[in-house]
């Protein structure tokens, strides 16, 4: 009786220790789930200039490292972007090279780069017959892009450009009439990238390019490492950033809060007759 209780009792150990193990398991992979949700989802964003991705390098790390299909599409290329630090002079020859460099930037985050063929400033100096081709071309183009791969998020520059950059200001604008043209059937989100106002130092620059926190309803936080990603992409483009200046960014920015604000899209809910809200 003694041999027979010990066996029984042994049997029910090890039933509960099975139990205890498949119940471990189903709360891991729940928990695994929950920290993946966005495994499979896909991302796109849309930016001007090769080291405009600079302003969301490490939240697009955060999703390729999770998972996420992110793509990168640029779309000029690059080849007024002369500087102080460099000897290059604008021409083909620097837009091969910052061609060159925004591969080596997509790569380190993960990312598929779709660049562009269109001239940095959109041929703006060419007046209306030929920057309004220019125009009209990428806007087909990137509606093209966003039609085949149907993101489920969409991230560009806002009204501000980020930096009120004409080219910037331009590409937003395009991603945006791109959205608008229909109900997708496949449902999107829009988001600006932006600056809260209270991080901005001057005043005019508040003005220029600041929104304030009520609107950037958005806040992607990301790691350290995303961090140190995001700095290697943008050591890439050597033709615009001096490596000691690169480096003493990264060192100040080592303060700064680890998050991305966007803001969101939102489209009218309700129809009305009148551009006054009701009292």
């Amino acid at each position: 009786m003694k041999n027979l209780k010990t066996t029984k009792k042994s049997g029910l150990v090890h039933v509960w220790s099975i139990g205890i193990l498949i119940l471990s398991i189903f709360l891991f992979q729940n928990t695994a789930v929950a920290q993946n949700t966005d495994k499979g989802k896909t991302l796109m964003a849309v930016f001007a200039h090769p080291d405009d991705e600079g302003t969301v390098a490490p939240i697009l790390a955060k999703y390729a490292e999770e998972g996420v299909k992110v793509y990168l599409v640029i779309a000029t290329d690059g080849r007024y972007g002369t500087n102080d630090h460099s000897d290059w002079e604008a021409g083909d020859g620097l837009a091969a090279e910052r061609r060159k460099e925004m591969k080596c930037s997509a790569d380190n985050l993960g990312v598929e780069l779709i660049h562009l063929n269109y001239h940095d400033q959109l041929k703006s100096g060419e007046g209306y017959d030929g920057h309004i081709p220019q125009v009209r071309s990428l806007m087909k183009e990137v509606y093209d892009i966003v039609e085949r791969i149907q993101p489920d998020a969409l991230i560009t520059f806002g009204p501000d450009g980020w930096s009120n950059h004409m080219d910037h200001r331009l590409v937003g604008a395009t991603v945006s009439q791109v959205y608008l043209t229909k109900v997708w059937d496949k449902p999107m989100n829009l988001y600006y990238v932006g600056t809260p106002t209270d991080r901005v130092d001057d005043a005019e620059s508040k003005i220029l390019r600041g929104q304030d926190r009520s609107y950037l309803t958005t806040k992607v936080i990301y790691s350290e490492e995303n961090r140190e990603t995001a700095f290697k992409a943008l050591a890439c483009h050597k033709s615009q950033f001096p490596t000691e200046g690169l480096e003493k960014w990264k060192m100040e920015s080592a303060k700064d809060e680890k998050a991305v604000y966007l803001r969101k899209f939102v489209g009218p809910t309700e129809k009305s007759d009148t551009v006054f809200d009701s009292n």
